[in-house]
């Protein structure tokens, strides 16, 4: 199923309005179509070829939209109709094979739009009809002030400009406004057929129309007459109360979204209000938290000073009592190596001593035997008889030996 995007008309998706704006182009470039072999360029869904293939024996839909394609063969399945995929810029006809091309709301969509216009003017018979529409950029723009631009639109054209683009190309152009006007209609209750039609001479600015179309062609082409298309059952009074109603009931549904939307809005200014209080609370805090930096950052500097004074304090005690320490120490050497000396010296005296003990108690034990073998001699009876005579030798005893 094609769903309407606002690029293309789809039957049954589009307000009365709208669809019978698109329909009224296809009735009036009708009026051309009798006996002639007939391109509707860019065809889109295919409504207004089956429009024109109510009077033309002939007529193809061409449109680079292969699902807009597939929707117009099966809802409008003609003897007399074909449709074709295909690009407008590029078409697949030779040339002189259509004696009436229209191009309705294409040629603004098209990026290179002289393209499309030379095209068209490939397939077209020297005596052919070129009919092509686009809408008038100056009301266009006005009437869509509010919902911006078509984004499907690559270029839209002012009447004179418009004009000059097709005179470009086409030898005659003869400019033609479309308007949606008021109109009084009188007409059976039980039908309603060709009717003829009283337009006032004055019939406004071209540059204030809805929308312009070109008729165009090589040889020079009928003057256009007046044409005005009345959608089947209308009552304008009665669509305008319809449509009266319609917008009260949007008004409504936008009074209540800017309702819902002023309601938002106040709850959203409550709370940023609050945030704002919030905010300005926490400047505060954050001014008072600024100045406690300030604070503990002096009172840490001043803590700082006091460290490296003390520090350097005690570096200065380090010092001297390292100092201390290695004269200490070289102290505790010079004593280690006298204190070793003295212990040398004591060995030397220990061994002296023990060397003396020795001596004096091998000279005691000498002396004992020695005392022992005078004790034998003055005890010898020898010795008394020789004292006796008065010979020998005179033993004396030892004054240690004298009790």
């Amino acid at each position: 199923m094609v769903e309407f995007t606002g690029e293309r008309v789809i039957p049954g998706q589009v307000t009365g309005d709208l669809w019978s704006e698109h329909l009224a182009r296809y009735a009036y470039a009708r009026r051309y179509a009798d006996k002639k072999r007939v391109l509707d360029a860019g065809c889109g869904a295919g409504y207004g070829a089956a429009e024109l293939a109510r009077s033309a024996p002939s007529v193809t839909g061409l449109d680079v939209s292969a699902e807009a394609i597939h929707f117009a063969r099966t809802n409008y399945a003609l003897p007399a109709l074909r449709f074709v995929v295909s690009s407008c810029t590029t078409m697949p006809f030779a040339p002189n094979s259509f004696d009436l091309v229209v191009a309705f709301e294409v040629i603004e969509h098209l990026a290179d739009h002289r393209a499309f216009l030379h095209e068209c003017a490939r397939v077209l018979t020297h005596s052919g009809l070129f009919i092509v529409s686009s809408p008038n950029k100056s009301y266009y723009a006005e009437s869509r002030a509010g919902s911006g631009p078509n984004p499907y639109h690559e270029h839209e054209f002012e009447a004179g400009e418009f004009l000059n683009e097709l005179e470009r190309v086409f030898s005659h152009v003869r400019l033609v406004q479309q308007n949606r006007m008021e109109a009084f209609a009188f007409h059976s209750a039980l039908s309603f057929g060709p009717a003829d039609a009283l337009v006032e001479k004055d019939g406004g600015r071209v540059e204030d129309a809805h929308f312009l179309i070109g008729l165009c062609s090589f040889a020079v082409p009928p003057e256009p007459q007046p044409f005005v298309y009345v959608p089947r059952a209308v009552n304008l009074l009665r669509e305008r109360e319809q449509h009266i109603r319609l917008l009260e009931e949007q008004l409504r549904e936008a009074r209540s979204e800017r309702d819902s939307t002023l309601s938002l809005f106040h709850r959203q200014t409550e709370e940023l209000e609050e945030s704002n209080r919030w905010a300005e609370k926490l400047n505060v805090d954050l001014k008072a938290a600024g100045q406690r930096i300030v604070e503990l950052q002096n009172e840490a500097a001043g803590l700082a000073a006091g460290y490296q004074a003390q520090l350097a304090k005690l570096e200065e005690e380090d010092r001297v009592k390292t100092e201390w320490a290695r004269n200490t120490a070289a102290e505790l050497a010079a004593k280690c190596l006298e204190l070793a000396e003295c212990v040398k010296l004591l060995d030397t005296a220990e061994a002296t001593v023990r060397e003396r003990t020795l001596w004096a108690q091998t000279a005691e034990g000498q002396r004992e035997q020695l005392a022992a073998q005078l004790e034998m001699v003055r005890s010898s009876r020898w010795l008394k008889l020789s004292r006796t005579v008065g010979l020998g030798p005179v033993v004396d005893t030892p004054q240690d030996d004298k009790p």
